[in-house]
């Protein structure tokens, strides 16, 4: 039942339905957004979260029902409209043009100009670096996109959302891969905006922070309103029970797995090129779940693309099973048992235009070969048991996979390298943009995985979650390794100590 009490909507969308082949994302759904608040939409990944702001932001059109802005019914056909009419967007996966600067991907589509001919770059630099200083932002409008770590980037596009004169900000997932430090960053800039009278519609999984930055929480649940409530009314209890139906009394599976003998064995591993990863050391054993922990620019992500051959090392040794392996590049990696999920879904993980089935056996279509030629009843089998196994919602195996949930994607992606049948599964933010019922899915498998004597290397921000299902953590600090520690012995606040070490 919704509690507000404040009947004045900045924001009313009202019986909203919306139909896709084979499913019915949205049916009748309502939401209303008063104006300088946090309003949170909370739910499992394809529950309808997305879809509906997709359809407040023109991407998508509303089979049914009415969206209202301060009070009169509007329409939007595609995001300009939106935009023009003081709604903002930053999508989870961010669209930015790598090989432009900052400024440039700020002012896509609406270039300054002289005399409406050539592109004025000293006004485009002086706006974009006026809207970064209005919101307490450190960032370059001259550095190019790919050179900015990608809480920086998060940040530069919130800045440009908002330099659009919003009247409405979408968030969503804004914090999957940032630090505790960073999300601090965000939720000040947050705050100060909803004190200007801006209205926030945050969509995110995490709970703490939902109960920590909302006003109010609409929980959605297989396309459908459930409830709206203040966020002083709700707790983590109450917001799953919402979400799933039902009470979810564990958030980790309990440990059942016992390491055993070394399985991978790293020596001075040191990354080609600078600024990285310098003699890093370690060892992970048969039917362990090993951590890395750090804040961003520890260089987490360039260990692992380090041993998936995906950056050039310089230096050092990997050994799995105590002979010397050489991975050149990912394929060399795949052969010799390898299998890594990168941390950017989008540009590094899916392939958007191909389907489920394509998607979840591109990694190890040999498995599906019969004389040399691939047999559709392979596919078809090794793919379903993707789907049955991690509980994807889709429509068929033939749906393109970018119209599934960013979670849902996840999930085809780590069931990809499970076909696989990896000795090392490396991880980067495996739980990114997944809900908490999904995680733990996603938990289980992975300790399915190390009871059959597979090691897991598992880069995850969320310090909680490591400590929950790590053996050991390893700790980063810009580039090199601060500390290996067992995971009972560790707590929040010693990983940040570690974390902190060599800045």
């Amino acid at each position: 039942m919704i509690k507000l009490t404040d009947t004045t909507y900045r924001l009313e969308m009202l019986g909203i339905s919306k139909q896709f082949p084979g499913v019915k994302a949205l049916d009748k759904v309502n939401l209303r957004v008063r104006p300088g608040t946090v309003h949170s939409l909370m739910g499992e990944n394809g529950a309808g979260k997305s879809t509906l702001m997709k359809c407040l932001f023109g991407i998508y059109m509303e089979d049914e029902g009415e969206i209202i802005l301060d009070g009169e019914k509007v329409h939007f056909d595609n995001p300009k409209q939106a935009l023009e009419q003081g709604v903002s967007m930053v999508h989870q996966e961010l669209n930015q043009v790598m090989k432009r600067s900052v400024a440039e991907n700020m002012m896509l589509g609406r270039f300054p100009k002289h005399a409406g001919l050539l592109v004025d770059h000293k006004a485009m630099y002086e706006f974009t670096e006026a809207a970064f200083k209005d919101l307490g932002l450190d960032i370059n409008p001259k550095t190019q996109m790919d050179r900015l770590s990608v809480s920086q980037r998060q940040m530069a596009e919130i800045a440009k959302a908002v330099s659009y004169n919003a009247k409405i900000l979408v968030l969503d997932e804004p914090t999957s891969s940032l630090t505790e430090q960073e999300v601090e960053i965000l939720f000040r800039v947050i705050r100060m905006l909803k004190e200007r009278g801006m209205s926030i519609i945050y969509i995110s999984h995490k709970m703490e922070e939902i109960l920590q930055i909302s006003d109010d929480i609409t929980v959605f649940r297989d396309g459908k309103w459930v409830a709206t409530e203040p966020a002083s009314e709700m707790d983590n209890n109450k917001i799953i029970a919402l979400m799933v139906g039902r009470e979810l009394t564990d958030r980790f599976p309990d440990k059942v797995n016992e390491p055993e003998e070394v399985i991978l064995e790293v020596n001075n591993l040191t990354a080609k090129h600078q600024p990285s990863i310098q003699n890093v050391s370690f060892s992970l054993r048969k039917g362990e779940v090993l951590g890395v922990a750090g804040l961003v620019g520890a260089r987490r992500t360039e260990l692992l693309e380090n041993l998936f051959g995906v950056a050039k090392k310089e230096g050092g040794e990997i050994l799995l099973d105590g002979r010397l392996v050489e991975n050149k590049n990912p394929r060399d990696a795949i052969n010799n048992g390898f299998a890594f999920l990168t941390e950017e879904r989008r540009a590094t993980g899916i392939f958007p235009m191909l389907n489920i089935a394509e998607n979840a056996t591109i990694s190890s279509l040999k498995e599906d070969k019969e004389m040399g030629l691939i047999r559709d009843k392979n596919v078809k089998s090794r793919t379903e048991w993707v789907i049955d196994s991690l509980n994807v919602k889709t429509p068929s195996q033939k749906t393109r996979i970018k119209s599934l949930s960013g979670g849902n994607q996840q999930k085809v992606i780590i069931g990809r390298w499970l076909l696989t049948g990896p000795e090392i599964l490396l991880l980067d933010e495996p739980t990114r943009g997944i809900d908490v019922g999904a995680k733990y899915e996603i938990y289980k498998l992975i300790y399915d995985l190390v009871a059959k004597g597979k090691g897991v290397v598992m880069v995850s921000s969320e310090l909680p979650e490591l400590l929950g299902i790590c053996d050991r953590i390893l700790v980063m600090s810009n580039g090199r390794v601060a500390g290996i520690e067992d995971a009972k012995d560790l707590d929040q606040e010693k990983i940040m100590h570690l974390a902190s070490m060599y800045l």
